[in-house]
């Protein structure tokens, strides 16, 4: 059975970083308690500090859908990260869950 990867990659509003990095260590022990969450990991660049890579793990399909409907997601992703973006690429993979 595989698992979704979902790789999100994030370029925030200057002067926003610290709101964005807080809120998003919200989401990420939020999200770390999902029963198809498999891991959640939240990135910063060396070379920029306003680029984040999220990398998150679900069960499968379900979850990752799952999770996109949750409360936390939608007040803390939609409602209040995205706005202090300047873009926002979502990218998800099959990936093979490990023995």
């Amino acid at each position: 059975m595989s698992e979704i990867q979902l790789i999100a990659r994030y370029v925030i509003r200057p002067g926003k970083e610290a709101e964005v990095k807080r809120l998003l260590g919200e989401l990420a022990t939020a999200s770390r308690g999902e029963a198809g969450n498999v891991s959640f990991e939240a990135f910063a660049s060396l070379d920029d500090p306003r680029r984040i890579t999220l990398l998150e793990r679900y069960r499968d399909a379900a979850a990752l859908a799952a999770h996109r409907e949750t409360p936390h997601f939608v007040d803390l992703v939609l409602g209040r990260i995205v706005p202090l973006l300047e873009s926002r690429v979502l990218e998800t993979y099959d990936a093979p869950a490990e023995a």
